[in-house]
């Protein structure tokens, strides 16, 4: 990529975007950039280069900074500490991606995600440099698309989103690759690079672990599950309805944990029903059509 792509990853990020701490893991650059979208954040830096946390553009920005290589050293941060980890081709200069990848991920939040980016080993470019015998990545993995998705879901993210870098082909080496067979999806063969955003939770789970402590969505879970199988059935239900209005969770709340959390949906709601005092009654009906 070129200086203009060099702060490609901020196309996942808006200003308003919450995020009380950011990790960036040696793609220094982003830093500047990342105190302006979010000037309350805690931002931490980590760079095998000593030099890096003294360079001037840096200067002034409250980073704490770690000088360590990620490929060989645990980081010494807590577990799902950070909301974001930004770091440019990281899985690229790697010699077991999934155990940095799934390593990685370890110090994300449930609600946290990581932003990376990888070199298209489809690109028209480097195709024709493979079919002219030349291969100039001996020290680096090259991935293509649907291997890279692979690989983050092998390494336990959930939600994987992807943004192009196209770099369009000027001659008709497109057209020669697609003639020998190489598809062409959505202009995968034009595209230099993909930009990944990839989530610890789902979507809808993480809205859901955004908006409740992790100790009052387990007596939840823990509830709905023991309901679920009959376990103690009256005292169980009697105290989900206790813990639902001590919490304040609300009917749709409700209704979107029993949909990621109950596996056997029409029981749940019968044993609930039955052993429900007739006040709940409407609540259960309004679970029932989550």
């Amino acid at each position: 990529m070129d200086k203009n792509d060099s702060l490609a990853l901020l196309t996942f990020l808006e200003p308003e975007t919450r995020a009380a701490s950011v990790l960036v893991i040696e793609s220094v650059q982003y830093l500047p950039a990342l105190r302006k979208l979010f000037p309350d954040a805690s931002l931490y830096a980590v760079a095998a280069d000593k030099e890096a946390a003294y360079a001037a553009e840096t200067e002034g920005l409250g980073v704490h900074w770690e000088t360590l290589d990620y490929r060989e050293t645990v980081l010494p941060f807590p577990r799902k500490f950070f909301d974001i980890v930004l770091s440019e081709r990281m899985l690229e200069n790697v010699a077991n991606p999934q155990d940095i990848a799934s390593g990685i991920g370890t110090f994300l939040k449930d609600t946290g995600f990581l932003l990376t980016s990888f070199e298209n080993i489809r690109y028209w470019r480097v195709l024709r440099e493979l079919m002219d015998g030349h291969y100039y990545a001996i020290v680096r993995r090259r991935y293509a698309k649907p291997e890279f998705e692979r690989l983050l879901y092998a390494s336990f993210y959930k939600d994987i989103f992807f943004a192009p870098v196209r770099k369009p082909c000027v001659d008709s080496d497109t057209d020669r690759l697609m003639a020998a067979g190489f598809e062409n999806r959505l202009g995968d063969l034009d595209t230099e690079a993909w930009m990944v955003q990839a989530t610890r939770s789902s979507r809808d789970v993480a809205a859901l672990k955004a908006e409740h402590t992790p100790e009052l969505r387990k007596k939840l879970a823990t509830l709905l599950r023991r309901i679920e199988y009959e376990i103690d059935t009256a005292e169980s239900v009697a105290a989900l309805w206790a813990l639902v209005g001590e919490a304040g969770f609300t009917a749709d709340y409700l209704a979107r944990f029993v949909a990621e959390m109950v596996v056997h949906r029409e029981r749940f709601l019968a044993v609930l029903s039955a052993a429900s005092p007739e006040e709940r009654r409407r609540d259960i009906g309004i679970i029932a059509v989550g």
